[in-house]
């Protein structure tokens, strides 16, 4: 390696992109989500899925209903990216987001959705991120399904089931997510893509554009 080489390595690579979803990086690597963007991070954790982007110039936004998770994002965009205000992130739930309609550009939600407590709730947060997604902005999940499991899961009410790994979990199904993304008038910007793991679990990805 040169002295001009870039450092190599997984301690260079978390400095780089951080704790981020793989999914999400692929987003950002096909141009799908990117820096000039304006960026809702919605059930954002200790924005792992933002941190990249935020220290990229993104206008990032986070949300989520833990205070402690809010605290370490601001302190996580303190440290990255000064620029973005502490009140750029904020305690909420996704049923009621406290921003305009097509405010943002790009709206990510990863592993949030399959803790909805119904289908009402399900769909009232996909609702709502609708509402404050832009024409032409990318809608990004990622969410437990059934798709691959589905004669090893236990249904227990509405689509909560009862999972291998032993947790429980709302679960959606490949009908459910195209007849949700018809209702919507979304486009699909990739098929829908599973990851099954084990036979214990299933992982879908879950992206729209808003025509």
């Amino acid at each position: 390696m040169t002295p001009t080489d870039p450092p190599c390595g997984r301690d260079a690579l978390l400095a780089q992109f951080g704790h981020i979803d793989i999914y999400v990086f692929d987003q950002i690597l096909r141009g799908h989500i990117t820096p000039q963007m304006r960026v809702l991070d919605a059930g954002c954790g200790t924005g792992r899925n933002s941190e990249y982007l935020m220290r990229c110039g993104a206008d990032v936004f986070g949300i989520d209903a833990d205070p402690s998770q809010i605290e370490r994002i601001r302190a996580a965009a303190e440290a990255r990216a000064p620029r973005l205000p502490a009140s750029n992130f904020g305690v909420g739930r996704l049923t009621d987001l406290p921003f305009p309609e097509a405010y943002f550009d790009a709206v990510i939600c990863s592993a949030v959705l399959h803790f909805a407590e119904d289908t009402p709730e399900f769909e009232g947060m996909v609702a709502e991120m609708w509402r404050v997604l832009g024409p032409g902005g990318v809608f990004f999940a990622r969410l437990a399904s059934t798709i691959g499991v589905e004669d090893r899961v236990t249904h227990l009410r509405d689509r909560w089931h009862h999972l291998p790994d032993g947790s429980d979990r709302f679960l959606v199904d490949e009908a459910y997510l195209l007849g949700i993304s018809s209702d919507l008038g979304g486009e699909l910007m990739d098929p829908l893509k599973t990851t099954v793991v084990q036979n214990m679990r299933a992982m879908t990805t879950w992206v729209l554009r808003k025509t």
